[in-house]
């Protein structure tokens, strides 16, 4: 005989029960595991101190009071999330900026990705997650009589005989899984996709579990070297590509239940830092240089600054043992304003004499 194009894909697949989650009022945490909470809170406040020190000289924003300063340092980094924050005005700012704001725009769509797939899914009311759980498990599996589902599980997957349980029809179906392990049914059942979408189309409590872990499908069979063989795999394909095979599929198989039944029972994952070290790491990256060339530059101008007051005799020589007064000394010029350290430079250059 030759077998025409296949019509429907099929497959084995996993049914077992599903339930409807009830949700915490903390559920907005499940998205991001504890380590990335904390990995990403630290740098939100570690952005908001290395913007407020690039930003503190030139900017009025991000002067006042102690107090005030040490909120706008708390604050700023998390007033990105809703583009409330204050503009930066440094070049080195910016720069910070730019790499931060990206890393922001990957978490929170990922976030947001992750708590709306929590909050739409099903959860499972059995242990069994995948075909790798299902034979892991000690648990009966039910299976369709006549079907070759028995001989794939006993001869491919080393299942158990004893722990197979041959079902009729899908009234067996409903109650073995109703039932459970624990009361004699069974814990999950194994059949083809199409029978599992027909058994799901009036069933709520049940879904689909994973994906198939068999690739198959239905074709019609004729006697070999048939013209119908070759007209009938044409009509197929041409039904195929304009997409009245996938209508036929639903209005008969799935009655508006294959999405909801498909691929429930999967508990999202959380979103681990090592899905994100690679951003953190360049954020961090470009934060600590950022950081470095403004100190390195700072510095420069504080030893200059020095030596002009020296010359002008604006401050005493400080001696061998006044270290700690050059830090407090240093902490003072970081606090005064860019623009009125420049225009004392000018004016200083101004009182020179000319060199002759």
């Amino acid at each position: 005989m030759d077998f025409t194009q296949p019509y429907i894909a099929t497959g084995l697949v996993i049914v077992a029960p599903v339930k409807s989650t009830k949700f915490s009022a903390w559920v907005f945490l499940k998205p991001f595991s504890l380590q990335m909470w904390c990995v990403t809170g630290a740098f939100f406040f570690l952005i908001g101190f290395v913007i407020w020190l690039l930003e503190h000289r030139i900017n009025n924003d991000f002067r006042g009071p102690p107090r005030q300063q040490l909120i706008t340092i708390f604050l700023f980094s998390f007033s990105t999330l809703f583009k409330t924050n204050q503009e930066t005005l440094s070049t080195l700012g910016r720069f910070v900026m730019m790499v931060w704001l990206f890393l922001l725009m990957v978490i929170t769509s990922s976030y947001t990705a992750s708590l709306t797939s929590i909050l739409t899914v099903e959860q499972l009311s059995s242990p069994i997650t995948g075909i790798d759980s299902l034979i892991a498990s000690s648990m009966r599996i039910g299976f369709q009589v006549g079907s070759f589902a028995e001989s794939y599980l006993t001869e491919s997957l080393n299942i158990h005989q004893s722990r197979l349980v041959s079902l009729k029809n899908p009234e067996e179906y409903e109650r073995q899984l109703q039932l459970g392990p624990e009361n004699g049914g069974v814990a999950a059942i194994v059949d083809e996709l199409p029978y599992v979408e027909l058994f799901l189309a009036n069933q709520s409590d049940f879904g689909i579990i994973g994906d198939m872990f068999t690739k198959n499908g239905w074709g019609f069979a004729f006697q070999r070297d048939s013209p119908l063989s070759v007209d009938m795999s044409t009509a197929i394909l041409r039904l195929s590509e304009n997409g009245e095979l996938q209508e036929i599929h639903d209005r008969w198989f799935c009655r508006g239940s294959c999405d909801k039944g498909r691929n429930r029972g999967s508990e999202p994952n959380h979103l681990h830092l090592r899905s994100f070290w690679g951003l953190f790491l360049i954020c961090g990256a470009a934060t600590v240089l950022a950081f470095l060339v403004f100190l390195l530059r700072t510095v420069h101008q504080f030893i200059r600054y020095n030596r002009k007051q020296r010359a002008s005799s604006l401050v005493e020589q400080q001696s061998s043992s006044g270290r700690s007064q050059a830090v407090y000394s240093f902490f003072d010029f970081i606090d005064e304003k860019e623009e009125a350290i420049e225009n004392m430079f000018k004016q200083h250059e101004r009182a020179q004499p000319p060199v002759r």
